[in-house]
C-alpha cells in the first residue's frame, strides 16, 4: 500500500497507523461520553440509575466492544509512535533522549490542563510521566520488550484474579452515594470553581495511590506491544509481514470474543472483570489495529476507512477538542445536561459529533500541516516555531 506524504512535517506516514488512532478517539469518546455524563460509572450505580433493557443492552455493547479496547489501543499506538520517533532521530543523527523527554514533558503539562481544568477522566498525563519510562528499553532486544509486557500483564492479572476469584461471595458493587449526589450538585448546578474543585476530587479518586501500579501495569504492556511492532515494522511494511499479522490476528481476534463477550454468558461476574479488561481489552488493541491494516490492503475497506485518517492525523487537538464540547454540554457552566442523557442518546452524541470532527479534521489538513495542538507540541518539543500552513491545499 502507498505510504502519503505527511501532514505533521514527517517525511512519510502510514495511512493505517492514522486510522486506527481515529478509531481510538472514536472508541476512547465512546466511553468517555456516558462517563462525562454522570457520576455512576466511577461511584457505582450505573444500573440502577439506568434500569431500561434498553439502557443495559447498550452499557453492555459498549462494555464489550469500546470498554477497555481504545485507551489500550492508543497506548499501543503511543508505543508505536514513540519507537518511530526515535528510529527517525537516529537516522538523521539528532540526540533523542532529550527530544523524546522534552516531548513527554510538554505532553505531561497537557495532561495536567486537562485533568484538572476539563476532564477528571484524562489520560495525557499518565501517557507523559508512565512514557518516561519507555527511555529505559530503547537499547533492549525486541524479545525483551515482549518478555517485560507479558511478564507485566502476568504479574497484574494472575494473582489479582486469583484473589477476586477467591472472594467472589464478598464482592459486591459498591456505590458511594455521598460521592454521587457531591458531583451532581457540583457538575449540574455549580459554578466553574465548584466543578473544578469536583474535577479534582473525582481525578483523586481514580488515581488513589493503591491503583497507580495497576494503571502502570495495565498501559505499560501497551506502550511496549507498540514498540515492539514498530521495531518489526509489521505495520510499515504489512505485504511482507501477512502471515505474522494474520496468525495474531485470529488469535486476538479469539481472545477477544472469549475475555470481551464471554463473560455475559455468564452474568458478566465482577471476579472476571480485571481479566476481561486486561486480557480481552489488550487482545481487541491489537485485533482493531491490525484489521485497520488488513482493510487497507483492500480497495473498498481503504475507502471506508480512510476518513477515520484525518483524524487520527489530529488525534491529541481531537482528544481535548471532545473534552471541551463534553464540559460545555454537560457541565452548568455550559448546557447542563449533566445526569440526564441516557446511553442510547450517548451514543448518538458519539456517532454525531465525531462525524462532524472527520469533516473539520479533513478541512483543516487542506490548509495546515499540523492539528493546532500538535503544532504546540512539536514547537515546544524542538523550541523552534514549527510551520504551520500547508504550501498545497490538498490533503492528503
Amino acid at each position: 500500500m502507498k505510504m502519503t506524504a505527511s501532514p505533521l512535517g514527517e517525511s512519510e506516514r502510514l495511512d493505517w497507523v492514522d486510522a486506527a488512532r481515529g478509531l481510538a478517539i472514536l472508541g476512547i469518546f465512546m466511553v468517555n461520553v456516558p462517563a462525562f455524563n454522570a457520576p455512576y460509572f466511577i461511584y457505582g450505580g450505573e444500573e440502577m440509575f439506568w434500569p431500561s433493557s434498553l439502557s443495559h443492552n447498550v452499557q453492555m455493547m459498549i462494555d464489550i466492544f469500546f470498554q477497555a479496547s481504545f485507551y489500550t489501543l492508543f497506548s499501543f499506538m503511543f508505543g508505536f509512535g514513540i519507537q518511530m520517533m526515535k528510529d527517525r532521530l537516529v537516522e538523521k543523527d539528532i540526540p533523542f533522549r532529550p527530544v523524546i523527554f522534552r516531548r513527554l514533558l510538554v505532553l505531561t503539562g497537557f495532561g495536567f490542563i486537562h485533568a484538572f481544568l476539563i476532564w477528571h477522566g484524562d489520560i495525557l498525563l499518565s501517557y507523559g510521566v508512565l512514557g518516561l519510562i519507555l527511555l529505559a528499553f530503547f537499547q533492549t532486544s525486541p524479545k525483551t520488550l515482549l518478555a517485560w509486557a507479558y511478564g507485566m500483564l502476568a504479574f497484574l492479572i494472575i494473582p489479582l484474579t486469583f484473589s477476586m476469584f477467591v472472594m467472589r461471595g464478598q464482592l459486591q458493587g459498591v456505590v458511594n452515594h455521598q460521592a454521587i449526589e457531591g458531583a451532581i450538585t457540583n457538575y449540574s448546578q455549580g459554578t466553574i470553581l465548584d466543578i473544578w474543585s469536583q474535577n479534582l476530587a473525582d481525578w483523586s479518586y481514580a488515581n488513589y495511590y493503591m491503583n497507580l501500579p495497576l494503571l502502570a501495569l495495565s498501559l505499560i504492556p501497551m506502550f511496549l506491544f507498540g514498540m515492539y511492532v514498530c521495531r518489526k515494522r509489521w505495520l510499515h511494511e504489512p505485504s511482507q509481514h501477512l502471515k505474522p499479522i494474520k496468525k495474531i490476528w485470529v488469535m486476538t481476534g479469539l481472545l477477544f470474543l472469549v475475555f470481551k463477550a464471554g463473560p455475559h454468558l455468564y452474568g458478566n461476574p465482577e471476579w472476571f472483570q480485571l481479566a476481561q479488561d486486561s486480557v480481552g481489552g489488550t487482545a481487541s488493541a491489537i485485533f482493531y489495529v491490525l484489521s485497520i491494516t488488513l482493510l487497507f490492503r483492500t480497495e473498498v475497506g481503504a475507502r471506508i476507512v480512510h476518513p477515520l485518517t484525518w483524524v487520527g492525523r489530529m488525534s491529541l487537538s481531537n482528544y481535548i477538542l471532545q473534552s471541551i464540547f463534553c464540559f460545555i454540554l454537560f457541565y452548568s457552566v455550559g448546557f447542563g445536561f449533566y445526569g440526564e442523557v441516557p446511553p442510547i442518546v450517548s451514543v448518538l452524541i458519539v456517532v454525531t459529533f465525531y462525524t462532524l470532527q472527520v469533516i473539520l479534521s479533513k478541512a483543516w489538513l487542506k490548509r495546515f500541516r499540523y492539528g493546532p495542538l500538535e503544532w504546540l507540541w512539536r514547537t515546544l518539543t524542538y523550541g523552534k516555531k514549527q510551520p504551520l500552513k500547508r504550501k498545497s491545499k490538498a490533503a492528503s
